[in-house]
């Protein structure tokens, strides 16, 4: 579904700060696949560059065998990539229902899977808080409704940048049963977070970075039997 193939990419123009150094990976369609690294090593600008929202230097994306190097935003999107991005983002001063119906797409025909009451229905605490402004919501439902506002869109692959970062461990629980729920339902994910023992129930497959590259790629069966690699380029 999603090929990265040897991706450079870097802030400051004019080759400035490279972060990414020959990344590649690929997303099979319903497979779950993880990037794992220490902070600084190149997941959320692999992501950005993936969204379009960073133009790589070099290298090639693909969803689905069409290039999409460098497209804007919006036509990475409209090809079936949802974004959860890094801080959640939402409109801060739309309410919860609003946030929801702003992404509202349904590009694949047919009834759409995900509509605002299945939306609801996933995540109750935000149909509780349906009249709510962004602003006035929690951290855990502010990324609720990220996670719900990319699903309205009806990706095909969804992309999580620090999944669970800074929320309460009982909102982090209901997360990964969420992420759960959609690989049940065969949604391809792309996932980042610190949570080592969360991602190795959850995911297919593993890519360990460091400084911009692909050091190691595998199932979470080889993830746990290789302790060398969790001490070597996972553990602080």
């Amino acid at each position: 579904m999603l090929a990265v193939e040897n991706l450079v990419a870097g802030y400051g123009g004019g080759g400035g700060s490279r972060v990414l150094h020959g990344m590649s990976f690929m997303i099979g369609a319903g497979e779950v696949v993880t990037l794992l690294g220490r902070n600084g090593m190149g997941k959320t600008t692999t992501v950005r560059a993936v969204m379009g929202l960073l133009k790589p230097q070099d290298g090639r994306i693909a969803m689905d065998g069409a290039d999409i190097t460098g497209l804007p935003p919006f036509r990475i999107a409209q090809r079936g990539i949802g974004l959860v991005p890094e801080g959640r983002q939402v409109f801060p001063t739309l309410t919860v229902e609003e946030n929801l119906v702003a992404t509202a797409a349904n590009r694949a025909g047919g009834a759409p899977r995900w509509t605002l009451p299945a939306v609801l229905a996933l995540f109750p605490r935000l149909a509780e808080r349906r009249r709510n402004l962004g602003a006035r919501l929690s951290g855990g439902e502010q990324q609720m409704l990220a996670i719900g506002r990319a699903l309205m869109t009806n990706p095909r692959l969804l992309i999580l940048d620090e999944a669970t970062e800074g929320l309460a461990p009982l909102i982090r629980a209901e997360i990964w049963a969420v992420l759960a729920q959609l690989r049940a339902e065969g949604l391809a994910i792309l996932l980042i977070d610190k949570n080592l023992a969360a991602l190795q129930r959850l995911a297919d497959r593993h890519v360990v970075v460091e400084k911009g590259r692909v050091v190691w790629t595998g199932s979470s069966e080889a993830l746990s039997a290789a302790p060398e690699v969790r001490d070597t380029y996972l553990h602080v």
